[in-house]
Order: structure tokens, then sequence, then C-alpha cells
């Protein structure tokens, strides 16, 4: 498994080093079922914690506000199956006997959307539907706006997304690109037929549109020019190798069109490989007969989960001393603080101070988002907790933008004494990003956590 840090985490360096951030009162009703649903506009006190003997950020001090705008390229790579490259690394041209060749492919470009969790008050944001970031309007969008671009010609987008902030106050998951396909134009390329490249046409006709989803960790950021890049590549052996052109009927103008009514069968097998050879984490796209597809890319999605008894979270050992994979919320009432604990023999002990517990459990929360978890494997949440008072608090893995319970939602009592907390569970549906919680809040009290593990047990 990869570990990334969040996109949220080079605000974090570029400034002073946050760590936690805690989050003011909800004003809708929650459980342990839903988690932490929206902030609310009442009561919006916030504060921001760091590790260690740094002192606590209070709303009245000054902040400076990072901003990170996007720029995307769009190009074609011959790289081959098992090598794919991330961005910020040159891409394969063809070679001189490449076996298939596109020679021109353009979409036409028409929203850009970001999925990501908020901890401040959003009224009308949808987690699952992400926010439009670029048109910036509505009637931009309504009005047709779009940007052609060749991936053949390896088009570079900067100007018309100048305005785009990946650090608009959330925590980025993904980047969602829309296309539809450019009506002048379908996939003109070569294909190496005994010892002679043929021409063949591709045709576009089965996508009405199509959004590719791509994770944070596909986002090259550059941190000296102060920009995040995403690389929208076509990945040309994933589409085209392994596929016979051989048997596919010539026309007399001596070129192979692909097309509902032309090597039909040809045509639905390039249709099934085409949208996940842009190698997005996750895609979904409408067919010419209305029907929509949504799934996630293996190869991708498997770069993501952890392997067999690997620890999914990020710094459960809270070693690392500046990263905000650690959320601290306050909400309903609650209000906490926290501090590292340094022991002798070098382990880091997470302190949270509940100094006023609010409402409910989850007045006061500890999290950690990006979870990765795969349906039908089986995994085991392992953590050491103790309390200045002996009482319960619910552990939970829900999901951050239905809220609702993906992984397990369990009252575990928690003792004055150092315990270990162990809990077998099985999700029934893939999320890269469930959200990791303790919700420690309803009294006052202290905690002393450590060694926080979501373990991979099974294939």
């Amino acid at each position: 498994m990869r570990f990334f840090l969040s996109i949220a985490s080079f605000a974090c360096l570029a400034l002073t080093g946050l760590s936690l951030v805690a989050c003011s009162d909800d004003k809708t009703t929650a459980g342990i079922e839903i988690g932490n649903p929206s902030i609310a506009d009442k009561d919006t006190v916030a504060q921001d914690s760091l590790k260690d003997t740094i002192p606590v950020v209070t709303p009245t001090d000054p902040v400076d506000e990072a901003v990170l705008p996007l720029t995307a390229g769009f190009s074609v790579d011959y790289s081959e199956i098992g090598s794919l490259k991330s961005s910020g690394i040159l891409l394969k041209a063809a070679a001189a006997d490449e076996p298939v060749l596109l020679d021109s492919f353009a979409l036409d470009l028409t929203e850009v959307r970001t999925f990501a969790s908020y901890y401040s008050y959003m009224p009308d944001y949808k987690p699952t539907e992400g926010m439009r970031v670029w048109p910036a309007s509505e009637d931009d969008a309504e009005s047709d706006s779009v940007v052609t671009v060749s991936f053949t010609e390896e088009t570079f987008v900067d100007e018309a997304f100048k305005d785009i902030d990946l650090l608009a106050g959330g925590y980025l998951k993904e980047i969602g690109v829309s296309f539809k396909p450019f009506v002048a134009d379908d996939i003109y390329g070569r294909v190496l037929i005994d010892g002679e490249y043929v021409p063949f046409v591709y045709a576009l006709a089965n996508f009405q549109k199509l959004q590719l989803r791509y994770h944070y960790s596909q986002i090259e950021i550059d941190s000296v020019a102060n920009k995040a890049n995403l690389s929208v590549v076509f990945r040309a052996k994933l589409f085209a190798d392994g596929v016979d052109f051989s048997k596919a009927t010539v026309s007399e103008d001596g070129v192979i069109y692909i097309d509902m009514k032309n090597n039909v069968e040809l045509w639905e097998k390039l249709n099934d490989r085409f949208v996940p050879s842009f190698q997005p984490l996750r895609y979904n796209y409408t067919n010419a007969a209305g029907i929509d597809s949504v799934a996630y890319v293996k190869d991708i999605w498997k770069g993501l989960a952890a392997d067999v008894n690997e620890n999914t979270l990020i710094n459960g050992n809270f070693k690392s001393p500046f990263t905000t994979n650690w959320i601290l919320v306050t909400q309903y009432g609650g209000w906490a603080d926290t501090a590292l604990v340094v022991e002798k023999n070098g382990e880091r002990i997470m302190n949270v101070d509940v100094t006023n517990g609010g409402d409910s459990s989850f007045s006061v929360q500890l999290l950690q988002e990006n979870v990765a978890l795969i349906a039908g494997v089986k995994y085991q949440c392992v953590f050491t907790i103790w309390s200045d008072i002996a009482d319960s608090i619910t552990a939970r893995i829900g999901s951050y933008d239905t809220f609702k319970t993906v992984g397990f939602s369990k009252h575990v009592y928690v003792g004055k004494t150092g315990q270990s907390i162990q809990i077998e569970f099985t999700p029934e549906v893939d999320d890269p990003f469930a959200r990791f919680e303790l919700n420690l809040g309803k009294q006052k009290r202290k905690f002393w956590i450590k060694e926080v593990k979501v373990l991979r047990l099974t294939k």
C-alpha cells in the first residue's frame, strides 16, 4: 500500500504545521449511525491545536491563507502495461514499430469538480456530488462553456483554471473531470498488420458524457511554483494491447471503421477499455442508450488499499509531528484540546483533554480520514486507550460523504488503566475514504490513546 499525505498537508507545511483541527457545533441531529454531518452556522467558534508543546491557535489569531491553484495536462502515453507512471514523470512516446498509434484524439472538457470533506458550515454542499470549481458559475455551465483538449497534441490548461483553489477550506479527496466526445471527431489512428500500418477510425458514439475521478495522490504538487497539476493521461497500450485488429473488415477506402455498424464486436471490446484507459481511481459515464456505468479502476484501487497485515491508518503511533491526518472535531457544545506525551522509551501518546463534553458522544471526535476499505475483506481495528474517568466511548468507521457506517460502530468501555481494544469487521462496500472516529464527548474527562491500527487480515 502507498501512504499519502493529504493535499491539506501542503497547507499545513506551508503555514505553521497545524495538525489537529477542531470544529464547532452542528445544527442537525446526529448519532452513531451518521457520525458527523455538516457543521452548523451557529456557534461557529473553532480551534486549531498543535502537537507537542506548540500553543493552541485561537480564532482571534491571524492566520495566513494558503492558495493552491490547479493546472492540468492531457496527453497519450505508450508505456508498457504494468509500468504505469505517476504524474511528474516523463511519458513514453510511441516506438517506431508501435502496434497501435493514435494520430488524433480530442474531447470536450465540460466541468471540473472537487470532492472533499469540510469541517465548517457548508449549507449547499453535497459531498456525493462534489463542488463545481470550473466553470465558475451556473451561467457559464449552462452556456455550454467547454475547452477542447487534444490528447495527441498534449494540451495544457492553466488560464481557464486560474481561479481554482485546492486548499479552499476542505480536505480534498478527488478531482472529477467531465467530458463529452468532441462532436467533430472520433479517434483516428493506425494499427500494424502484417508489417504495414492500416488506418482506423474508432467512433466515440457510445459515450454521451463521462466523468473521471482522480485520487488526490494522483495530483502532482509543485511546492516551489505553488501549483498543483493533474495529468489526465490516456494509456494507449491499456486501450489496444491484446485486441486483434487483423480480423477486422477493411473498407474500400482502406480504412478500418470501428463503430455501431462496422466491426461491432471490436467496437464493443474497445468501448469496455476506453474509460479505464485514463487510469482514474473511479469513473462514471452514460452510454448511447442512456445507461449509467460506475466503477473503480482495479489496478489504481489496488495501489491504494493496504496489503495483508498492513495498517491502513497513517501515523497511528503519532510519531510524525506535523501532519493533518488526525483531526479533532468539536460540535454540539463540545470543547477539547490535544497534546502529545512522549514516554521515556520514545512512544508517543495522544492526550485529548475534553473540557466540555457537549450534548453527545460525537460532540468531541478524534478522526482520521482516507481509510481505504475493500468490500468482503476482513479487518481488525486495534488501539490502546485509558481515561481519568471510567466510562464508555463510541468507536466507529463511517463514510465521509454519506455519514453511514461502512466498517463498524461499537460502544467501548474505557477504564483508568491502558487496555487494548480489538474489533474485527468486514465492510460490505468499497470505500477509499472511510473515516475512523473515536467519539469522546458527553462529559468532561481526559483520554490517552496510542498505537491505533486498522489492519487488513485477509486478501
